[in-house]
C-alpha cells in the first residue's frame, strides 16, 4: 500500500499547472552562510516532548546545511554530548546553554539568551 498524502509537501515538491504556458523554474540556490559577526543566534532551553530531559536549542543560524551540521559537531564534542541539526536549529541534549553561549562569543557569533 502506497504513502498516505497528507499535504503538498508530500508530492516531493511538484506543481501540478493547467496552464499552457506555464514555465517551471528550478532556483535551488544554496543559501549562503553569513559570517560569524553577522550571525544573530538565540540560545534557548526546552523539556518539551523529551520525556522530562532538557535540551539546549540554538535557533537563527543562517547558511548552508554543510556548514550547519558542522558547527552542530563543534557543540556536540565541546559538550561531550549528542543532538542534531536541522531546519536552521542546532539541538544540544542536556543544559548546556550557558557553555555554548561562552564559546559562540569567542568565535564571534552574537548570541542572546532566550527564557529563564
Amino acid at each position: 500500500m502506497g504513502k498516505k498524502i497528507n499535504s503538498l509537501e508530500d508530492l516531493g515538491g511538484f506543481v501540478f499547472s493547467t496552464n499552457e504556458n506555464f514555465e517551471y523554474n528550478n532556483n535551488n540556490e544554496q543559501q549562503e552562510t553569513l559570517s560569524n559577526s553577522e550571525q544573530r543566534l538565540e540560545a534557548h532551553l526546552d523539556k518539551k516532548n523529551r520525556g522530562g530531559k532538557v535540551a539546549t536549542i540554538i535557533k537563527g543560524f543562517e547558511g548552508t546545511d554543510d556548514d550547519l551540521k558542522a558547527l552542530a559537531k563543534k557543540l556536540k564534542t565541546l559538550c561531550g554530548v549528542g543532538g542534531s541539526a536541522k531546519d536552521n536549529e542546532i539541538i544540544i541534549q542536556g543544559n548546556f546553554r550557558d557553555k555554548i553561549m561562552d564559546y559562540l562569543t569567542k568565535e564571534g557569533y552574537k548570541i542572546k539568551r532566550v527564557g529563564s
